[in-house]
């Protein structure tokens, strides 16, 4: 009775999570209302390649934290344009041996429209306020601060460094000659007041003046984290240390060609699971009844995991999971085929089912095992295409993992006999044959 229960709860739960996961919109709200998250190839849109001209940085530049700061001031640019769920990445190119920003834009379809968004280099810029002003908020609009000479064009380069006294981070300005000038003239205008520091037009910084600045260094002190001030630091470097971008590459997916990839591969799962199914069933009968369960089981599993992580899906990660429903089918084949063995040895229902869960544990892990640390070397040396198909074929083979050994397990220790009758041995046996 006990297994019976547990089985039940299984299924309410498989049953609860599908309906979350088909109708979530509306019996769901706030953070736990999720949706399914189309990558370009399937909502369509826009996927710009630049090239990042690291030859042109100074000597003494650091070109991968010079790539960095450069990604994240193009991902803070790009955010601010409203579109939906963008990624950009950053790729050294083994055999062009440069470095490479991709940008993609979910449902912009206009290179025009895009690379005019994405602009070029970032800009650095110290602004000071005007009279009457009472500090830098979030709500401050740009019409709000006077331009200085002084742009990130002067500033040599932006150190993290730490107090003596109190061992707080502290990000470090360092200014050419010019700029050692333009710095000591505004400080020395704004003791007491602020100079709000900007980058692509909006404040990333706004430390208070307490005293006119000369020699071409100063130190912005406050309530740093650690990883706080190390993102200021990129951010300061970024456009004290441009790194020039030429668009190298486009490509350009519209609605119709995405909804059709959508189409495709919603069509190959529900085939490819009505098929698995339709074999279980016939050569395996009531366990393959109940592996088709667990199997309904493992892709409400998958992808309720791709709308909570979120997982953007691609075609090539579709195609991921279409191959893991043949990984998480092979270990209940495994386990039954042990089953029939010990059977055919003379052992009861419950004690074979028990000893082919036992016999077939270490092909079964061995062989998931391999999945995984093959999905895991696709994903770190991978483009990002295969990276999408690595992604949710490691999902897969942990689920399916769980599927069989948890799931599967649970609901044939529900339906075990104790006396195996004329019709036990026909629901236990398998394809033409009887055990």
């Amino acid at each position: 009775m006990k297994q019976k229960i547990k089985a039940v709860w299984v299924i309410i739960s498989i049953v609860v999570l599908g309906a979350w996961l088909w109708q979530g919109d509306k019996i769901a709200s706030g953070q736990f209302a999720k949706e399914f998250v189309p990558g370009l190839d399937l909502a369509g849109g826009s996927a710009l390649t630049y090239t990042i001209e690291t030859g042109k940085l100074p000597k003494e530049a650091d070109i991968k934290e010079s790539v960095e700061s450069l990604r994240d001031v193009i991902e803070r640019r790009v955010n601010l344009f409203g579109v939906r769920e963008p990624t950009v990445t950053t790729a050294f190119s083994r055999i062009a041996q440069e470095w490479r920003l991709i940008i993609e834009l979910p449902g912009v379809t206009n290179v025009q429209e895009a690379t005019k968004l994405i602009g070029e280099t970032p800009v650095l810029e110290f602004r000071t306020l005007r009279p009457g002003m009472a500090g830098v908020n979030a709500s401050t609009t740009i019409g709000d601060f006077e331009s200085s000479p002084l742009t990130g064009t002067y500033l040599k380069k932006t150190n993290l460094v730490f107090d003596q006294n109190t061992n707080r981070p502290m990000v470090e300005l360092n200014f050419d000659d010019t700029g050692a000038k333009l710095f000591a003239a505004i400080t020395k205008a704004n003791v007491g007041r602020e100079v709000a520091i900007f980058l692509d037009g909006l404040p990333i910084s706004s430390p208070v003046v307490n005293e006119e600045i000369t020699g071409g260094k100063a130190v912005i002190s406050g309530n740093f984290s650690i990883e706080e001030a190390r993102i200021l630091v990129g951010r300061l470097n970024s456009g004290a240390l441009p790194v020039p971008i030429t668009l190298s590459g486009t490509t350009v997916v519209g609605p119709a060609l995405g909804e059709k990839a959508i189409g495709a591969g919603v069509k190959a799962s529900i085939i490819g699971f009505l098929l698995i199914a339709l074999f279980m069933i016939f050569w395996y009968r009531l366990p393959g009844f109940l592996a088709v369960i667990a199997l309904a089981s493992y892709t409400t599993i998958m992808l309720a995991l791709f709308k909570l992580i979120p997982v953007t899906l691609t075609a090539a990660g579709i195609a991921g999971f279409i191959i893991s429903l043949g990984l998480a089918v092979d270990a209940n084949v495994l386990t039954f085929e042990r089953m029939k063995e010990e059977l055919r040895s003379g052992k009861s229902l419950s004690d074979a089912m028990e000893a082919g869960f036992m016999r077939a544990w270490t092909s079964i892990r061995d062989s998931h095992l391999a999945a995984i640390i093959v999905s895991i070397i696709l994903f770190w040396f991978g483009t990002s295409i295969v990276k999408g198909f690595a992604f949710t074929f490691f999902l897969g083979a942990v689920v399916s993992l769980f599927s069989a050994q948890i799931i599967t397990r649970t609901l044939l220790r529900a339906v075990v006999v104790r006396n195996m009758g004329k019709a036990s041995r026909f629901l236990f046996s398998s394809g033409f044959f009887k055990n």
